[in-house]
């Protein structure tokens, strides 16, 4: 279908389809069919050279090919409307009967050359060879038709598009049923003449590479080809290299690390072997709290052991594979962008993402970007139409003047000198006329998003009359449209823009669609039959494209012909904009991204993070990266080094030997219907799709309509397509925990994949982060409550993935630390208590130590200090940074990971789930307005109430030793340095309760002196863990007490 045909929405389950025009009534595709096959209903189809295939030239009966096909192989080969038997067409397959006819079909046919390379073509072929049983009804078991034959097939070169056919309109190419999938292909050997010439050419520059050798054919010295073979090497070069840390600045750091270690473990040695007698409760709890906080240094400092940096060679990846005067040879790919709610992710945030991606430096044609629109919004529907208009004039400025970033907010609102190394004299001119296009533009989606807030009592109408599909969001049907691509018409320069597509997944009331996770699963099942690029980038809606040479970094390791083979996906690290200057409550993260995921690359790869990822399709489908070459085997004995490679080679010659041709054929069928039924269970009931899957070098089938393979897509985001098969458990994005990206990467580390961490010097993208104290809170929240989950799942790291043997051990460790750590808020939420009790009791959890004792105190806090100095010296975060990271844990400790974990225990025993909330991209029109914003959540109780009860314990502590006199003042230092360690770490969150006018809401307040003077009182009434002390006898004294 070409790309301004209009809506595509459909069920397969319901049998629906239907095309929705701009301004027609929309129109039953059973309406537009041509002439249909007698025997299935189906469309008769065309053959390779755009004529209506005749299977009879007798009488000319009405059948299509699959049918023709079928009756030829398994029927009576005889037409039944004339009862002559079918002849051989051009394409078909030999059956008994056939004239022996010499063609050149029969040569491509029946002389395959075949190499090891092409075994999933081999597979392909097979399997649509097969019965197919996918997407039939009951009415079609007992008719049900094999799908055509694809001999040898080969796929057309990725361009990012499906094809799209000059001879008809794609309306004129659906058929009525969506019962059958399958259309023939075209047949291309690897014997044809296009094969045999590049053979012929590859054996001639041997030839002559080995003349040159000998000294028989020298070329001419000049400097033209001293040039020519400077470039020849520099695209021979690499294309990254692994930079290793300075040994001056890691090797200090490792030391430290061992050194912190070893006074760790004196440390708890001499606590344990020293309680505090009087006040054992408090010793033991403070014990316990101590041992857990170094299980989880160790679980967070290790995996750093290792950390790299790289660099690439974007002049070289240009050299290899953007040669002059040859077809671009840069691997295609897919961009998905997901959005869920027009009101919370704003249709201008998503459209800015989408301009960003269309004019990326990449070749248009090698590009094509996916949105996701998982609540059926006609509201994100009509902006994206918007979008695509705009990007006829935003793409071609973009490219013709280099600009960064192509967002166009955020070009617009830089405050720098935009006219710095412009020197086109038209540039100041173009500039104006598309800033005000841009605010154009702006209005126009302001207004709908306005229109949106006031839903119709009939529900919303499209521009033609027609209702809108999704105007129930939770039963509708699968919809896609094609905005942009290679006949959505051109830019305003006339040249070709990449493919937009529109997708929203059917929804039905009784399925599971396992929210972003489902999403981004049906967007990889129809980007596998429209356009199935090799490589895929998936970014939120509110994550733009920073750098538009973004996409050649990542480029730069999977395509690198050593490194690429084993990479499964290049992570790229989150940058945000919008955050104040301070970044009060840690949003950039850049300990975890600047140091944490170093590290994590020097051993497997780091995590998969949830955005800003490029995968390779083939990772994300489940298999398993190509193994090594191993040294050759000798074969010549019977030992165990030999048993293992002969045991074998039965399997491919135990017939062979014998000569039994016929049992061989038998095996062989065989084993083609048990892997098309594995595919089928493990890939779901789509021949197209499955096909596309054996596709390593990505490509669509070769003739396959536009109008097919968009019925295939609509089937393929239906909501039961899923059911009994292998997605969300071994492909695609894993279901199980709402942070979905931990597991996916998980799982593929567990196969042996490695991933790769790409830092260029202009962040690849930039998007925007919850600068409010509630939202913050409420997005840590989520994240823990997410490893929650997994650490109760069966993919645990703590007990997943130890078969295969291929995770490393630091990597696992990095895994298992991601899944515990929400637990390490129980502990810090106790020691955080424990400097009020100790002032409100007077007495501490340590006993007084020696001159000798304390040098371990010492050692410990300067070796903490000393590694948290050397790290900021290799990593480049800065101390305000490392600081603010520092106070945030304290703060996202005793609240979002306290609640996280009350959460998952109560889904995992209880069976209750909780909702998650999409974050909020929306910003305010004042500048760090949002910081300021307050929102009730009782994720502020926790810390509030700690903070009272410590500054209570301060007050108290002091007027305790005011009393006492002056020989009460040194224990209670140790006391008053606990708690204030506590205060200034929750100083940030205590200046967010403020708020801009120093205001707390009243119901903060309320509850939390409430709740700390309750406890206050009731721990100094009860005294629960400090022993009674012996006073005189009162009833001797006469003392009434």
């Amino acid at each position: 279908m070409e790309a301004s045909a209009g809506l595509v929405a459909g069920s397969h389950n319901r049998n629906e389809l239907v095309v929705i025009h701009g301004h027609e009534e929309p129109k039953p595709l059973k309406d537009l069919n041509g002439q249909v096959c007698e025997i299935c209903g189906d469309e008769i189809g065309l053959t390779v050279e755009g004529d209506l295939f005749v299977a009879c030239n007798e009488c000319g009966f009405p059948v299509c090919r699959p049918c023709y096909e079928y009756e030829r192989r398994e029927g009576t080969q005889l037409c039944p409307q004339c009862k002559t038997r079918y002849k051989r067409l051009k394409g078909s397959l030999r059956v008994e009967g056939d004239d022996d006819e010499e063609d050149i079909d029969d040569i491509e046919h029946e002389f395959n050359v075949d190499d090891e390379r092409n075994q999933n073509t081999r597979i392909a072929e097979a399997m649509l060879h097969g019965k197919m049983s996918y997407g039939r009804g009951p009415e079609d078991e007992e008719a049900a038709h094999y799908p055509p034959v694809i001999a040898g097939v080969r796929s057309r070169a990725v361009s990012g598009e499906f094809p799209l056919s000059s001879h008809a309109s794609g309306e004129q190419m659906f058929g009525s049923s969506l019962h059958k999938r399958v259309h023939p292909y075209p047949a291309s050997e690897p014997g044809s003449a296009r094969w045999d010439d590049k053979k012929e050419g590859g054996w001639k520059e041997r030839m002559e590479d080995w003349k040159m050798q000998q000294g028989n054919l020298g070329p001419e010295a000049n400097d033209a080809a001293d040039t020519d073979m400077a470039i020849v090497d520099e695209s021979r070069q690499p294309l990254s290299r692994k930079v290793p840390i300075a040994s001056s600045l890691i090797n200090p750091y490792r030391m430290v690390i061992v050194t912190r270690l070893v006074v760790l473990a004196v440390f708890l040695r001499y606590r344990i072997l020293h309680p505090v007698h009087d006040a054992l409760g408090l010793w033991l709890t403070s014990i316990i709290c101590e041992i857990w906080f170094a299980f989880s240094w160790i679980l967070d400092q290790f995996p750093k052991w290792f950390p790299i940096d790289r660099e690439t060679y974007l002049d070289r990846l240009s050299l290899r594979y953007e040669r002059e005067g040859e077809p671009n040879m840069l691997a295609p790919i897919d961009v998905f962008v997901s959005t869920v709610d027009p009101m919370k992710e704003p249709p201008l945030v998503t459209a800015n993402t989408v301009l960003s991606i269309l004019s990326m430096d990449y070749p248009v044609e090698k590009i094509s970007c996916y949105v996701s629109d998982d609540g059926a919004s006609m509201c994100t529907f009509e902006s994206l139409s918007e979008t695509a208009e705009f990007a006829r004039k935003w793409v071609p400025f973009c490219k013709k003047f280099s600009i960064e970033p192509r967002a166009p907010e955020m070009y617009f609102s830089l405050k720098i000198d935009y006219l710095k190394d412009k020197v086109q004299p038209t540039f100041v001119k173009e500039r104006r006329a598309m800033k005000r296009e841009y605010e154009e533009f702006k209005v126009r989606i302001n207004a709908m998003v306005a229109k949106a807030t006031k839903v119709p009592p009939e529900g919303w109408i499209m521009q033609d009359g027609t209702p809108w599909p999704g105007n129930n969001t939770k039963d509708h049907p699968g919809m896609i449209q094609v905005f942009l691509g290679h006949s959505g018409g051109p830019d305003v320069e006339g040249n070709e823009l990449p493919r937009l597509v529109y997708v929203s997944r059917e929804k039905r009331p009784g399925f599971q669609h396992h929210k972003k996770a489902g999403a981004m699963n049906a967007l990889v099942r129809v980007s596998g039959v429209l356009t199935n690029a090799p490589f895929m980038l998936n970014l939120d809606c509110d994550h733009y494209i920073n750098n538009s040479k973004a996409v050649r970094e990542a480029m730069c390791f999977l395509m690198d012909p050593q490194l690429g083979k084993k990479v499964c996906y290049v992570q790229f690290p989150q940058r945000f904009d919008g955050i104040d200057r301070h970044d009060r409550y840690a949003n950039r993260n850049t300990v975890f991204f600047d140091i944490n995921m170093k590290g994590l690359d020097g051993i497997q790869g780091p995590v998969y993070v949830g955005t800003g990822c490029v995968f390779r399709r083939q990772a994300l489908y489940g298999y398993e990266p190509p193994k090594g070459h191993k040294r050759p085997k000798m074969v010549s004995c019977d030992c165990c080094p030999c048993f293992g490679r002969r045991k074998k080679l039965p399997k491919y010659t135990k017939h062979g030997i014998n000569g039994d041709s016929e049992v061989q054929g038998f095996d062989d069928d065989k084993e083609i219907l048990m892997s098309q039924m594995n595919f089928e269970k493990k890939f779901g009931q789509s021949a197209i799709f499955v096909t596309s899957t054996l596709m390593i070098e990505g490509g669509v089938p070769p003739s396959s309509s536009p109008a097919a393979l968009l019925k295939e897509a609509i089937h393929v985001i239906s909501c039961g397509y899923e059911d009994k098969t292998e997605w969300g458990t071994e492909l695609g994005w894993i279901y199980g925990s709402i942070t979905e990206d931990i597991l996916t990467g998980f799982k593929m580390h567990c196969r042996g994949w490695r991933s790769i961490y790409c830092m260029p010097k202009l962040a690849a993208f930039k998007g925007s982060a919850p600068i409010n104290l509630s939202d913050r809170l409420n997005q840590v929240l989520r994240w823990a409550l997410g490893s929650v989950e997994i650490f109760f799942s069966r993919h645990s790291p703590a007990w997943y993935g130890y078969k295969g043997g291929n995770l490393k051990w630091l990597e696992r460790f990095a895994y298992v630390n991601t899944t515990v750590y929400p637990f390490t808020s129980i502990p810090l939420l106790a020691y955080c208590t424990l400097p009020a009790i100790c002032l409100l009791t007077g007495k501490f959890i340590m006993p007084e130590i020696s001159t000798f004792a304390s040098l371990f105190f010492i050692a410990l806090f300067l070796s903490i200090f000393t590694t948290g100095i050397l790290e900021l010296r290799w990593s480049g975060v800065s101390i305000e940074e490392w600081w603010r990271n520092e106070q945030f844990w304290v703060i996202g400790g005793v609240s979002a990971h306290l609640f996280a974990v009350i959460q998952g225990l109560l889904k995992v025993l209880a069976g209750i789930d909780t909702n998650f909330t999409v974050t909020s991209k929306a910003t305010d029109n004042e500048e760090f307005g949002e910081l300021y914003a307050f929102k009730w959540t009782t994720l502020l109780i926790p810390p509030t109430t700690i903070l009272i009860i410590n500054l209570v314990g301060v007050v108290a502590g002091i007027s305790d030793a005011v009393n006492n006199g002056s020989q009460s003042w040194g224990p209670l230092f140790g006391k008053l340095f606990f708690a204030f360690w506590v205060i200034v770490h929750l100083y940030p969150f205590l200046k967010g309760l403020m708020g801009k006018q120093n205001r707390t809401p009243t119901i903060v307040i309320i509850w939390s002196v409430l709740l700390a003077s309750i406890f206050s009182l009731l721990w100094v009434r009860i005294d629960p863990f400090i022993l009674k002390t012996k006073g005189p006898d009162v009833k001797q004294c006469g003392i009434n007490c």
